[in-house]
């Protein structure tokens, strides 16, 4: 015959087997992804994210890459319109025709990773430096084209659109190995936040920029300006390795 427990060891057990439920819950349960991953990140090559039609870049810190969507679109000549950073009826037909061209579903307008590692690789100038390809990790920042284009072990990785130094403060030529970081820096001399800051010359850093909206309008005072996300992005790949950056390529 089995001997029932007691009322009080009875609800003891209830509590006990409550608390190691909630344990092992709290353990367990950051592990499992909130949903399916979709097989890709932004430290992923070629990634940005997902953007779509009514998308809008509404400032420095909210930008949804509507802009270098339609730049470079523009590229291609498949987006003739004013770069105004609004996802509307324009930017999706050439989104879809762009996709069209690349062998890419064309039903939708969203722009996801595969459509845009094609946009990306299909707009991005290669045409660089033999240092750029060199083994390890390399940025090779275009001034003429507004291009840092990110290299590991020769390959391209990632490619931004920059804006670089105005012609009295034009970013410098050459090549040289990223010195110091600072992921929360203030310019004394200027006042302006400059987050992710990877300094390789001379004071000069490549940096997210608080006052470019469009890397096409205006110029930085030398460094290489980023949207702040694409700043956060490349220094999420490279904060922690040995970075290499040239600067190359006719004042813009």
């Amino acid at each position: 015959m089995t001997r029932r427990p007691a009322p009080a060891r009875a609800r003891l057990a209830g509590i006990v087997a409550a608390v190691v439920a909630a344990l092992v819950a709290a353990l367990v349960l950051p592990l499992a992804p909130a949903q399916a991953s979709p097989g890709w990140s932004l430290t992923t090559p070629l990634a940005r994210e997902t953007v779509r039609p009514g998308a809008r870049d509404l400032g420095v810190h909210q930008i949804a890459h509507v802009r270098e969507l339609q730049l470079r679109l523009a590229r291609l000549g498949l987006y003739r319109q004013s770069v105004d950073g609004v996802f509307g009826a324009g930017t999706a037909r050439a989104v879809r025709a762009f996709k069209k061209r690349n062998g890419l579903p064309a039903a939708s307008a969203t722009v996801g990773h595969r459509a845009w590692s094609a946009l990306i690789r299909s707009t991005t100038h290669l045409r660089v430096p033999a240092t750029c390809r060199a083994s390890g990790w390399h940025m090779c920042v275009d001034r003429r084209h507004h291009e840092a284009s990110l290299f590991h072990h020769g390959e391209l990785y990632n490619s931004w659109l920059v804006r670089t130094g105005a012609w009295d403060m034009q970013t410098r030529l050459g090549t040289h190995r990223v010195y110091w970081r600072d992921i929360d820096h203030v310019s004394h001399q200027y006042g302006g936040g400059m987050p992710y800051s990877q300094f390789f010359d001379g004071g000069q850093a490549l940096h997210g920029s608080e006052l470019m909206t469009n890397p096409f309008e205006g110029h930085s005072h030398g460094c290489v300006n980023f949207f702040i996300e694409d700043a956060h992005q490349l220094w999420r790949l490279t904060s922690a390795r040995r970075l290499v950056v040239t600067v190359h390529g006719a004042w813009d």
